[in-house]
């Protein structure tokens, strides 16, 4: 029998401590936010230490989105480039991104710390060059960042250097990060649902929104009740639907598919990847993967813009064993898909639809930190104090092209063109 959506390796290992209620009834608090994943999770721990009375509303579980189904990799920087932002916005801005982006990962670090999530931190992240071209980017690319960004925790590593880091074949050079690393991301929300709880906000679960009433008030409906508020936050992110009209033409949901194998023998994992980094390669259609701690291989590949693989194990696996030829046939005990939500220029898109209803998404694969750290910003801004907030919603990223009627099939014609790319030497 394949392994199926719902039943992703996090879930079958992380311990979930117990239910929470859904919404009834009509409520008033100061904020609502919209979406139980790291954005929203984050905004309600964050506006709690302002004193803020804060109520998230999630139309499933924590963590059943995006945030709870992820690769778990904490990475340095933006989803672009450096180089990139600072020949698209001039270098003052591209420094303000990347300072925000160091903020991100720090943020992360610390809430584990502080809130004693046990999350499985791993330190390491290894980029790999899935061309020899790539390879010679990422090299330049790493003293670029030395000179510039003096950022000293990323080394270019040679084709035969790689395979101390890990033992993909095809993989023509890469990039070491010390600072960067990798954690069970289901864990992580639930930490994160637990701190917010433990600061004071409320959350309910399967209170699925289907409308907001925008006013100098806000009131947000669920199927089971309301709530009164000031201000309010939609987090939703590949998971908004036609929830707020207003933003849904800035993103593209694209569905993901995540397997892990069955757990290997130390001395199999640890020829496999014996730095125990995570490892993401260079394509437009990327691979990722890295070890969990029981020794199982956990691989991102493969996207589609429609309808899900009737077996997502086997479908992922052609991708494992392209890596991973010594993988040949390895048992695969969990398949899940997840949704991301991706932008045209691949940086978040943030904002306001009103002067009291805020909005985050578009973290187009990169939303461990950067997700999290919006969190954040969503609760400087929402307390008077928007000057990095003002940061990414003056990214102005534009609505894909066709509006939300044409903006799938136009944007997958371009993704698969890309992806043809990754097969040309």
């Amino acid at each position: 029998m394949p392994a199926q959506f719902e039943g992703s390796y996090y879930e079958a290992t992380v311990r979930r401590e117990r239910e929470r209620a859904p919404l009834k009834g009509d409520q008033r608090f100061d904020v609502s936010v919209i979406g139980g994943g790291y954005t929203g999770l984050s905004t309600a721990l964050h506006l709690r230490a302002r004193g803020l009375r804060v109520a998230v509303l999630e139309r499933k579980r924590i963590g059943a989105g995006a945030s709870g189904r992820n690769g778990g990799q904490v990475i340095t920087g933006q989803r672009v480039d450096q180089d990139v932002l600072e020949q698209k916005f001039g270098e003052d801005r591209a420094r303000t991104l990347w300072n925000l982006a160091q903020d991100a990962k720090s943020l992360v670090r610390s809430l584990i710390a502080d809130h004693a999530i046990a999350c499985d931190l791993t330190p390491g992240h290894v980029t790999a060059a899935a061309k020899r071209s790539h390879a010679r980017h990422l090299a330049a690319y790493a003293e670029f960042l030395t000179n510039r960004y003096a950022y000293s925790s990323g080394r270019f590593v040679s084709q035969d250097e790689m395979r101390s880091l890990v033992a993909c074949d095809g993989c023509f050079g890469g990039y070491h990060d010390a600072d960067a690393f990798h954690i069970n991301p289901l864990a992580y929300a639930y930490g994160l649902a637990a701190a917010a709880e433990a600061a004071g906000s409320t959350i309910y679960e399967n209170s699925r929104v289907i409308g907001i009433d925008r006013g100098k008030r806000l009131r947000i409906a669920t199927g089971g009740g309301s709530i009164d508020c000031d201000f309010a936050v939609v987090a939703c992110n590949g998971y908004l639907d036609d929830l707020v009209p207003d933003v849904a033409g800035h993103i593209l949901p694209i569905s993901n598919y995540v397997i892990a194998t069955e757990p290997l023998d130390d001395a199999r994992a640890k020829a496999l990847i014996p730095s125990r980094a995570a490892v993401a390669d260079t394509k437009f259609v990327l691979d990722y993967y890295r070890l969990s701690p029981d020794n199982r291989l956990i691989f991102g590949g493969g996207e589609t813009y429609g309808n899900a693989p009737a077996d997502i194990g086997e479908f992922v696996r052609p991708y494992v064993e392209r890596v991973f030829p010594q993988l040949k046939g390895v048992g695969i005990d969990h398949a899940w898909q997840g949704t991301l939500a991706i932008t045209l220029p691949r940086l978040p898109h943030v904002g306001r639809i009103a002067p009291n209803l805020f909005f985050a998404q578009g973290y187009s694969g990169h939303g461990v930190a950067i997700a999290t750290h919006m969190g954040k910003l969503l609760a400087d801004a929402i307390a008077g104090n928007d000057e990095n907030f003002a940061v990414y919603e003056h990214l102005n990223v534009p609505k894909l092209p066709g509006g939300s009627l044409l903006r799938r099939p136009l944007l997958t014609l371009g993704m698969t063109w890309y992806a043809l790319r990754d097969r040309l030497p």
